[in-house]
């Protein structure tokens, strides 16, 4: 947390003395500063401190980016871009799984994911996973067998999806897109992998419930992930 970040934005009542702490978090900067958006959110509507209402500002250093309350949600500033980078969450040594967390909320409706990068330590797939569930995962593969031809494969009601991400010993990859996570309708989800041995799939599927999701994981079928870094963007809404 940088030294301009702040963990609340005050509010102050008649009468009541200001200190130099008071004066110095309004005197730094002009707009509050945030570690992340968790600590943004937190930051407004408790005891002392102001009421979110439409027309605030707020900066995150997660991100670098700064934003904008418009009465319903935050909104990205200063920039005319359909896709907004949400996070990055770099992978660490020799993890079996990776979690995301905080990256739905009802700025945006719909996400990319892309992650490259890092290196697995034997030839693996990734299995996707939403929130804490652990069923009704449903989706269709067709795959290019780089020695025998086109073939598909599916998942019906899975503990994940297993085709989606692909973790060869080089360059774990992935690249799908999300619609309606964080909305109370089903997950659909569309995507693809680029295998380093067998085959390159093209998917799509859902997640059979109407669950709010704020994060996802990543989970290797076999062996360990190092290093890479997992990007989440919004789609703007308008």
């Amino acid at each position: 947390m940088g030294a301009n970040a702040q963990t609340s934005v005050p509010t102050f009542t008649a009468g009541e003395i200001l200190t130099a702490a008071n004066m110095n978090i309004s005197a730094r900067t002009g707009i509050p500063v945030f570690a992340d958006a968790t600590a943004r959110d937190a930051a407004f509507g408790g005891t002392g401190e102001k009421t979110l209402a439409e027309g605030q500002f707020a900066y995150l250093e997660s991100t670098n980016a700064t934003q904008y309350y418009d009465g319903a949600a935050w909104q990205a500033v200063g920039t005319s871009s359909g896709l907004i980078l949400i996070s990055a969450t770099t992978v660490g040594t020799a993890v079996a799984s990776v979690t995301v967390s905080n990256a739905f909320s009802a700025t945006y409706d719909n996400y990319k994911i892309v992650f490259a990068g890092g290196s697995s330590s034997t030839n693996a797939g990734l299995v996707v996973t939403l929130g804490a569930t652990a069923t009704g995962y449903y989706m269709a593969s067709v795959y290019g067998d780089y020695s025998t031809g086109v073939a598909n494969a599916g998942v019906s009601n899975g503990t994940g999806w297993t085709y989606l991400a692909d973790a060869p010993t080089i360059n774990p990859n992935v690249n799908f897109d999300l619609i309606g996570p964080f909305l109370s309708n089903e997950t659909l989800m569309y995507g693809g992998r680029v295998g380093a041995t067998t085959a390159t799939y093209a998917s799509a599927g859902y997640l059979n419930n109407t669950t709010s999701y704020t994060a996802f994981t990543f989970t290797t079928s076999t062996g360990t992930l190092t290093g890479g870094t997992i990007r989440v963007y919004g789609y703007a809404n308008s």
